[in-house]
């Protein structure tokens, strides 16, 4: 519901919010959900990875979620992880300082810095292993997750090599064809049918990104069905499957419409982040060595390059939901290690009090091609009569460290600052053992 600059935070969430909430204190008392397993030379070994990123999620945009969703005294399910830290996230870009999403993710997969756009090669080009693979090594089960396109930057860093993120038809092709994950959820059919051919969700030219199929590899939706995939494009297919290999695609593109505020921007997925979250943790559960699984949430990050604080809040709010989804299976499956962790800030969002005189008015620039706002709200905040404005500053990536929260075997290690290649280490030496 909207009226004007006003913004109703929708707290649909909140009974999801309470019981992650109530379990964590049942994981506290049991030790933080760590695993009695041990590797080599005795130390804990995580059956289950559970890496949640919050894509553009830095500290100050958590904290307009808390202020939104339950307010000052509050805490969300990724606040209640039992440790924290935070991650710097510089890339080794040699023209930029600030990361992009693709040499970020491509840090927590592989462990390596790389230059701005690459997946998961190094600065020569040169493919390096990713969680996802090493999991597969260990015989795990695999699965990725997101409200992006499955074949953006974070999903695609954890999943295939290329030089330019871009190219997001060879994305899928390696999917299909060298990597091939269990479950892989998310928007982007576009990027699967060739031209022509619309697939399960029609085409719309008109759209001001136009949503056409796209496909350089032919129909990569058949390949993937070949080698084993049900290929499912509904809520209702997807709670059907019941097979061990899923391919969803949801959506054209992304899984919402990002905007300015009233200019078409809408957080709605027709399969929500939780919803495809429970599903791929039921399937990839089934196998008896464990998982790895990447969830994203792209709204976050989209919403704040159009300086939408509504939408990134809303979008925030449906991450959170699915961290309590995530928590609370770890609370039934010891030895399953969660992660939340931003890839980089967006916005240069700032949380601010009401006041008419400070950066009134609501864009920076009289030229309609520019969208930056000077400030959003206001807000209320969640059981009290308070109420709080969202400043931004760019619609650019920033380089602020993000935030960090952990929970399960290792996950004290991860109570630092570090850098992005410091989690690929920590996730990769429990997946083995090995500290």
């Amino acid at each position: 519901m909207r009226t004007g600059r006003r913004t109703w935070i929708s707290t649909g969430g909140a009974v999801a919010l309470t019981l992650g909430l109530a379990a964590s204190t049942a994981v506290d008392v049991q030790g933080g959900g760590q695993s009695t397993e041990r590797g080599r030379g005795g130390q804990p070994t995580a059956r289950n990875v559970v890496l949640v990123v919050g894509d553009g999620l830095g500290i100050a945009a958590r904290d307009a979620i808390r202020l939104a969703t339950v307010g000052q005294d509050g805490r969300l399910a990724m606040d209640g992880l039992r440790h924290a830290g935070w991650t710097r996230t510089d890339s080794a870009d040699p023209e930029e300082a600030v990361t992009d999403s693709a040499a970020s993710a491509t840090a927590f997969a592989t462990g390596v810095r790389t230059y701005n756009g690459a997946v998961s090669v190094d600065v020569d080009g040169t493919p390096v292993p990713t969680l996802l693979e090493h999991a597969q090594r260990l015989r795990k089960a695999t699965g990725l997750v997101t409200t992006a396109q499955v074949t953006d930057a974070t999903p695609a860093a954890f999943g295939a090599h290329v030089p330019d993120r871009a190219d997001q038809s060879e994305i899928a092709r390696q999917y299909v064809d060298v990597t091939r994950p269990d479950v892989i959820l998310g928007g982007g059919e576009d990027w699967w049918y060739p031209e022509g051919d619309e697939g399960a969700h029609p085409d719309d030219p008109d759209d001001p990104r136009p949503e056409v199929s796209r496909s350089t590899a032919g129909d990569l939706v058949a390949r993937a069905q070949a080698v084993g995939y049900d290929y499912v494009t509904t809520a209702e297919e997807l709670a059907a499957t019941r097979s061990d290999r899923v391919l969803g695609l949801f959506a054209n593109e992304e899984m919402f419409e990002q905007a300015p505020e009233g200019q078409g921007d809408e957080y709605a997925p027709t399969v929500p982040l939780a919803t495809m979250t429970a599903k791929a943790l039921d399937v990839l559960s089934r196998d008896r060595q464990g998982f790895f699984l990447l969830v994203e949430e792209e709204g976050v990050d989209e919403m704040a390059h159009a300086n939408n604080a509504a939408r990134a809040i809303q979008a925030g709010q449906a991450l959170d939901e699915t961290v309590a989804l995530v928590r609370d299976f770890a609370d039934r499956h010891p030895g399953t290690l969660v992660v939340v962790v931003g890839d980089h800030e967006t916005g240069g969002l700032a949380v601010e009090n009401v006041d008419a005189e400070d950066e009134s008015g609501d864009t920076a620039s009289t030229d309609p091609a520019v969208t930056q706002s000077l400030e959003d709200g206001p807000f209320p905040v969640a059981g009290s009569d308070l109420q709080f404005t969202v400043d931004w500053t760019t619609g650019s990536h920033t380089g602020g460290a993000t935030p960090l929260t952990a929970q399960g075997p290792g996950a004290d290690r991860l109570a630092r600052t570090q850098h992005s290649t410091d989690v690929f280490d920590v996730l990769r030496d429990v997946m083995r053992g090995r500290r």
